[in-house]
């Protein structure tokens, strides 16, 4: 049996409970709450990269994200992929992704998910990457995108 001190195990929760803290954030807008928006880190030359997050809605009314802007690219799309016959295909959504009343959409890999085109740079791990989303009811909320590793795990 290894021993661990109470001083070792608690600096390890300590470092744990940072390292949540410096990945998990979230933003309010109205009914809106906008949790973790996160993307992938891009290698040199990278012209795409996808945004991920959950937005929830706890008003009585349906909301929709109909677009955004970032100073990284030159166009923020919202897509959706879907597997079909063992072809994967992607698409842009056109008039939004709605949020339901009292539900919640979850943009991740392999779904819904926000494409950043015609990136202006690398995304590179750790910097928070500045997007305003628009809603149709909530109107314009900035979030930062935090930038996590290439193999960062598909739903966190």
């Amino acid at each position: 049996m290894i021993g661990i001190s109470s001083k070792t195990l608690a600096l390890g929760t300590a470092f744990s409970l940072m390292a949540t803290a410096a990945v998990a954030h979230g933003y309010r807008a109205g009914p809106l709450s906008i949790q973790h928006p996160w993307s992938r880190e891009t290698a040199v030359g990278q012209a795409v990269g996808g945004g991920f997050l959950t937005i929830a809605n706890s008003g009585a009314r349906e909301d929709r994200l109909l677009s955004g802007t970032t100073p990284v690219a030159a166009e923020v799309q919202l897509h959706t992929m879907t597997m079909d016959g063992g072809v994967m295909r992607m698409r842009q959504v056109t008039g939004g992704i709605a949020i339901p009343a009292k539900g919640a959409v979850e943009l991740k890999p392999g779904g819904y998910h926000i494409f950043f085109m015609g990136l202006k740079r690398q995304l590179r791990q750790g910097e928070r990457v500045p997007v305003t989303l628009r809603f149709q009811r909530a109107g314009n909320v900035t979030v930062q995108f935090v930038v996590q590793p290439v193999g960062a795990p598909l739903s966190d």
